[in-house]
């Protein structure tokens, strides 16, 4: 055995010995170091496009999406299909630097792939999903049994936690105020994981040092909010300035509601819902400190599908 590839095995088993994953946390969702990325029919990592390479290299193809900030469009670079995300209005310029500051941060296997950033030109480029936001996963899963579902719902529960223990400190997803929105702001791979996409509105919290995040300008109404996310008092009208903070449990709470829509009316869906019953409504708690972390709620997703891994439901 030659000394390289020696010292890769040694390396190899030194880091399985330490519990460390193959992905570090420093790395790409494609395994590639910060500042660079690799796509699907690329044999090597490459570095982030900047302004030259995007002004002439990828070419949009036609309109994805779009929302207030920005619009989306399907492009091509390389013979390669990228997404092409565009400021749409001037106003919302510093929401959508704070979500290229976010996706070069956050890049990791939950976070959608950068390939290139032209802050003069306020865009950015990223690895493209055809199957499109969860919001999808309904027609997409036709035909999936409650397993495949559930697995879905534990890799959006995963990319929640991961957002909340991140590197840059504990995030809120404040674009989350319906069913809806919350699922807009994840994509649906191939391998059908949900990943985070649009990260234009994730402030950081930290209750101990009394940093919480209020997230809006507006008052927010619906069982879909967590009741630290509505107007506490009935006695005089919304008032931003007087509006009381909250941390990610409000993330937690809205939980149910999507692995629902995820779980659908598959085969064996009403027995997994039966197993998370319990854990579903720590997640409806009025008081967020009686909530379960994302992270735990990641921990007992796995356990029921490993529970239930020889189970004909």
């Amino acid at each position: 055995m030659g000394a390289a590839r020696l010292l890769l095995l040694l390396l190899a088993l030194s880091a399985t010995e330490r519990g460390e994953q193959e992905t570090p946390r420093t790395a790409g969702a494609a395994g590639c170091p910060r500042g660079a990325f690799r796509l699907p029919g690329m044999a090597r990592c490459e570095p982030l496009l900047g302004c030259t390479e995007m002004r002439g290299a990828v070419r949009p193809r036609g309109l994805l999406g779009q929302g207030a900030v920005k619009q989306v469009h399907l492009a091509e670079w390389r013979g390669l299909t990228v997404a092409l995300a565009r400021l749409r209005d001037p106003r919302y310029r510093a929401d959508m630097r704070h979500g290229v500051a976010m996706l070069r941060g956050l890049q990791g296997p939950h976070v959608v792939q950068l390939v290139g950033v032209c802050e003069e030109d306020d865009a950015f480029v990223a690895e493209h999903h055809a199957l499109g936001a969860l919001h999808t996963a309904e027609r997409v899963l036709q035909g999936h049994g409650w397993r495949t579902r559930m697995e879905v719902a534990m890799s959006y529960v995963e990319a929640l936690a991961f957002l909340h223990e991140s590197p840059l400190g504990t995030r809120v997803m404040c674009d989350s105020n319906d069913l809806a929105k919350t699922l807009s702001q994840f994509l649906l791979t191939s391998e059908l994981r949900a990943v985070a996409s649009d990260l234009d509105a994730l402030p950081q919290v930290d209750r101990g040092a009394g940093r919480l995040a209020t997230c809006g300008h507006r008052q927010l109404d619906g069982e879909f909010v967590a009741p630290e996310q509505r107007w506490p008092y009935d006695d005089r009208p919304f008032d931003e300035s007087a509006m009381p903070g909250y941390d990610e449990k409000s993330d937690v709470w809205k939980v149910p509601d999507v692995t629902d829509f995820l779980l659908g009316a598959a085969r064996g869906s009403d027995v997994a819902r039966f197993h998370l019953f319990g854990v579903h409504g720590r997640c409806k708690e009025r008081e967020p400190a009686l909530r379960p972390s994302a992270g735990e709620l990641a921990r007992t997703y796995r356990a029921l599908l490993a529970e239930l891994e020889h189970e004909e439901l």
